[in-house]
């Protein structure tokens, strides 16, 4: 005969709807927590803002494909360098001569992070070379550099670079600009 535990139950503490609520409560907790955190570290880090006018932007695309064309149809060369502080920056036509700028403006951006971004601008230093001072730290930048160089529009690049350990490197050509970032 198999005989029957008719002994109370153990005496320990009865979960209650409180405790549910607590483990709810705690749960849910820790989520919006995180969340706040993570949008909080978005929102300093980078406004989303691409451009000023989305519209505007779209229709200017085409007029600007097209005379980025015409500029890659020069087939001019850049070299860009970056050393003790400095940014320097000229052109050369296909045969390597020297194209004359009478100025340009360079925009250093961080990809995701605006409080680092700098506009330069760049004079003439001699030898048909352009240059400013730029205090540029290690870490992944697009540069974009508008030439004035007897053109009916700037002339126009964009690229991204990174800067480690001192070393300057275009990480989206077949060239590669070097330098030394002090």
């Amino acid at each position: 005969m198999i005989k029957q535990d008719t002994s109370p139950p153990a005496q320990g503490r009865e979960f209650t709807g409180w405790h549910m609520l607590a483990i709810m409560v705690a749960f849910f907790g820790v989520i919006i927590i995180v969340n706040l955190i993570m949008a909080t570290s978005a929102i300093r880090s980078w406004s989303g803002l691409v451009v000023q006018n989305s519209y505007v932007a779209s229709q200017e695309f085409n007029e600007k494909s097209i005379i980025g064309k015409a500029h890659a149809a020069l087939n001019w060369q850049e070299h860009l360098n970056y050393e003790n502080g400095v940014v320097t920056y000229h052109l050369t036509d296909i045969n390597g001569e020297p194209i004359k700028a009478v100025g340009a403006t360079a925009v250093f951006r961080r990809p995701v992070n605006e409080k680092e971004d700098q506009t330069l601008n760049m004079l003439p230093a001699g030898d048909n070379m352009l240059s400013a001072e730029a205090e540029l730290k290690d870490g992944n930048w697009v540069v974009e550099v508008n030439t004035y160089a007897n053109l009916e529009e700037p002339y126009r690049q964009v690229h991204r670079v990174n800067i480690t350990n001192g070393k300057f490197v275009v990480i989206d050509d077949d060239h590669v600009a070097k330098g030394t970032a002090k």
